[in-house]
């Protein structure tokens, strides 16, 4: 038999009887409970809303500039026959007539290359005679603006601005007008 005075403290007081709590704590104390897994539950739905919410967006994106490296490699394409083109001699009366065939050709080319991008949603953007819009254009120079043009217009363009979905594939290159 275990003399009392030799039961540590501790001991002693985990073996008095615990009263069982009332009908009402025992209602506060599941009310409690309740409470605290309903914020949980909340709290793991809004996490799981916005899981699937950032996964949309990522699939929505991918999809949309995932072929942004051919698209890119095409407008250099585009830019080229543009170039080809530029460099044609104006049509003119008594010209051969596989010159005018050629120049001809080359621009229907150059419409349907235009068409097949524009529906895929790559888009020109002109950029001659606009206002420099650092967002598109990539200034090459700038030089005195000429009577009658505001500074900061685009005079020149070497090269045209290209987008993907609203997203810049490529800068135009520009000589704008300075003050």
């Amino acid at each position: 038999m275990t003399n009392p005075e030799t039961i540590p403290p501790a001991e002693a007081e985990t073996d008095a009887p615990v009263a069982p709590p009332t009908a009402e704590e025992r209602i506060a104390a599941l009310e409690a409970e309740l409470a605290e897994m309903k914020d949980r539950w909340l709290r793991a739905e809004a996490e799981t809303q916005n899981v699937r919410n950032r996964a949309k967006d990522e699939v929505e994106k991918a999809r949309a500039y995932a072929v942004q490296k051919f698209a890119t490699d095409i407008v250099e394409a585009a830019e080229n026959l543009r170039r080809g083109l530029a460099q044609l001699p104006p049509a003119a009366e008594g010209e051969p007539e596989i010159i005018g065939k050629m120049r001809d050709g080359f621009e229907s080319v150059e419409r349907f290359l235009l068409q097949r991008l524009e529906a895929n949603g790559v888009r020109r953007v002109e950029a001659e005679g606009q206002p420099f819009d650092p967002e598109l254009h990539q200034a090459m120079s700038e030089v005195p603006a000429p009577p009658g043009v505001q500074p900061g217009t685009v005079l020149q363009a070497w090269s045209s601005a290209w987008t993907l979905n609203g997203r810049l594939l490529k800068p135009a290159m520009v000589v704008v007008a300075g003050k």
